[in-house]
C-alpha cells in the first residue's frame, strides 16, 4: 500500500483540534480520547507528538499568544534617544518620519491587540495566567514588552511591574463579562432591595459597549497613572 502524501498527525493539527475544544466547552472537555476521534487517530498516536494533556494545552495558549501583534514596539525610541538628556521629543514620539513611537501608544496598541486575540478564545484564559513558562510566543511577548520599557528609559523594575501591572490587567478582562453579569429581567432588580439598578437589566443587550468601554476606560486610566510615574522618574535627570 502506497504511503499518504501527509502525515495522519501534526503538532499543528492537534493543536488546532484541541483549540477548538476549549472555544467550544471549555478546558475540561480536552482529553486524548476526545481529541483522537476527532482527528481520527488512535489515542497513543498524539503521544509522539505531546506528553501530556497540558503539554497540548500549553501548546493551545501559545497559539493564541502568536497572534498579539507585537510589531508596535519595534519604533519605540528610547528617552534620551538625541543625546542631550531632554527626552521630551522621545517622549512625544517622532511621528513626522514614523521612525520611533511613544512607549504609551505602544503599550496602548498592543493591549488592544492582545485584548482582541483573548476574546476570541476566553476559554485558554486560565492556562495563559500561569505565565509564559516555556512557550515561545508567550516569551516573545514578555521580552517585547520589557524590551520597548527599558527602550524607552523605565528602570528595569519598572519595565517588569509594567508587564505584570498590564498582563493583569488585559487577562482579567477576558475572564468574563461585566454586562453578562446582569439578566435582561427588570423584575429581578426590585428598586425596594437595590434602588440604583433600575436599568442594569439592560446591560446584557449592550455587552459590548459596556465591556469596550470599560476596557478603554481602565486602560486610560493606567496609562495615565504610569505618565505620572514616568515624568516623575525623569525630572531628577532633567
Amino acid at each position: 500500500m502506497a504511503r499518504p502524501r501527509k502525515p495522519l498527525l501534526s503538532r499543528d493539527r492537534i493543536v488546532e483540534a484541541a483549540g477548538a475544544l476549549v472555544d467550544a466547552e471549555g478546558l475540561e472537555a480536552v482529553s486524548t480520547r476526545r481529541l483522537a476521534a476527532a482527528l481520527g487517530v488512535s489515542g497513543p498516536s498524539l503521544y509522539n507528538h505531546f506528553r501530556t494533556k497540558d503539554a497540548i494545552l500549553e501548546a493551545v495558549a501559545d497559539a493564541v499568544s502568536a497572534r498579539v501583534d507585537l510589531s508596535m514596539f519595534d519604533a519605540v525610541g528610547g528617552a534620551d534617544a538625541d543625546g542631550d538628556g531632554d527626552g521630551d521629543e522621545a517622549r512625544r514620539g517622532d511621528r513626522g518620519g514614523g521612525a520611533r513611537r511613544d512607549w504609551r501608544e505602544a503599550l496602548h496598541a498592543w493591549a488592544h491587540s492582545y485584548r482582541d486575540a483573548l476574546a476570541d478564545h476566553p476559554n485558554i484564559v486560565p492556562v495563559l495566567a500561569r505565565g509564559p513558562g516555556r512557550r515561545p510566543a508567550g516569551l516573545r511577548l514578555a521580552d517585547a514588552v520589557f524590551g520597548a520599557m527599558t527602550e524607552a528609559g523605565w528602570p528595569p523594575a519598572h519595565a517588569t511591574r509594567i508587564g505584570a501591572l498590564m498582563r493583569y490587567f488585559i487577562l482579567g478582562s477576558a475572564v468574563a463579562s461585566f454586562a453578562r453579569g446582569f439578566v435582561d429581567d427588570e423584575a429581578a432588580y426590585d428598586p425596594v432591595d437595590y434602588p440604583h439598578l433600575g436599568q442594569a437589566h439592560l446591560l446584557a443587550e449592550r455587552r459590548r459597549e459596556v465591556d469596550e468601554g470599560a476596557f478603554e476606560t481602565g486602560l486610560t486610566a493606567l496609562l495615565d497613572g504610569l505618565s505620572l510615574q514616568y515624568e516623575a522618574l525623569r525630572e531628577p535627570r532633567a
